[in-house]
């Protein structure tokens, strides 16, 4: 009975008071802590076999991000050409001037119609000696051969296909119109050939996450061989698989942040070198487009991603090659 009750007072003494609770939290951060910051530690001791697998994850990494960031300048670029339908409709040569402009307001006047820009031919001639290069050949010319034209912009609910077909039919029914075409087609090929470009992303990317997985597996289970004897001794004076685990996870979580840096600076470079003939190409078309860099939303996704893609190579690696080490 006294040795039972000395027993349950020592018991008593080794459970942590209240006090003690709520430290545990803070404690576990900061092992936590002191695990990360000695994985880092580890990297840093050696630098060349780090930054080279680094540089292997960023170049990955780097691949599909500056892909998808020049989609995204590409999309961008195409919205602010002229993404809405217009229709650029031919009257007939009989149709005089005055009837052509009392013709722009009627049509201005239709709901499904946002504005209309007459050309008239003496314009349009103008236009076409100065962009063509054939200004010598149009002033031996009797007449002008270059009809009025009207540049139909409809509503932003009848720019679709659709109801820009409807309008379009319906301008082709007026009879001083010649001719009525849909200037819509160009872009809804480049549309389709992003969509196109951006499936292919998806699977190129996939292709690059398993090939991170796989490198920082594979330099994981090399240091796992290295620190065989670190691991064997640790698990003889009673450390659990989760303490065993920890600086394993750390290490890939580190390569894959790094790497997902190397892959912003590489990104950034790229971008940077384009910048000056982008700009270059902008001016001669009379734009003010220029190359749009990482965001801050995709600059964090980047940073996260590759923290995740190595967290979870570290992981994989871990699990199957550290189970397999047990003191004899």
């Amino acid at each position: 009975m006294i040795g039972r009750r000395r027993n349950q007072r020592v018991s008593a003494q080794r459970r942590p008071g209240w006090l003690q609770r709520l430290q545990l939290p803070h404690v576990y951060l900061q092992r936590h802590a002191q695990v990360a910051l000695d994985s880092l530690g580890r990297l840093y001791r050696n630098p060349l076999a780090s930054l080279m697998t680094a540089a292997v994850i960023g170049i990955a990494l780097a691949l599909p991000s500056g892909l998808y960031l020049l989609l995204d300048n590409l999309q961008r670029l195409s919205g602010s050409w002229d993404d809405q339908a217009s229709l650029s409709v031919f009257l007939k040569d009989e149709v005089p001037a005055r009837t052509a402009q009392d013709m722009a307001k009627r049509i201005t006047g239709w709901p499904e119609v946002a504005s209309v820009q007459l050309i008239t031919p003496e314009q349009a001639l103008e236009e076409f000696s100065s962009h063509s290069g054939f200004a010598d050949a149009l002033e031996a010319l009797d007449e002008n051969p270059l009809p009025a034209v009207l540049i139909v912009v409809p509503e932003g609910a009848h720019s679709e296909p659709e109801a820009a077909s409807e309008l379009q039919k319906r301008l082709r029914g007026l009879p001083e119109v010649e001719l009525a075409q849909l200037d819509l087609e160009w872009v809804q090929r480049l549309s389709a050939m992003i969509e196109i470009a951006r499936r292919g992303l998806l699977v190129i990317s996939a292709l690059l996450a398993l090939a991170v997985l796989l490198v920082i597996g594979n330099t994981i289970r090399l240091e796992i061989q290295n620190r065989r004897q670190e691991i064997v001794v640790t698990k003889l004076i009673g450390a659990t698989d989760p303490f065993v685990r920890r600086p394993f996870l750390y290490s890939g979580l580190w390569y894959g942040l790094l790497g997902a840096l190397l892959a912003w600076l590489l990104i950034s470079a790229g971008f940077w070198l384009l910048t000056g003939p982008v700009a270059t190409l902008a001016g001669l078309y009379q734009s003010d487009f220029s190359l749009r860099t990482l965001p801050f939303l995709s600059l964090a996704t980047l940073l996260c991603g590759g923290s995740l893609l190595g967290l979870l190579g570290s992981w994989l690696a871990v699990g199957r090659h550290l189970n397999a080490i047990e003191p004899s």
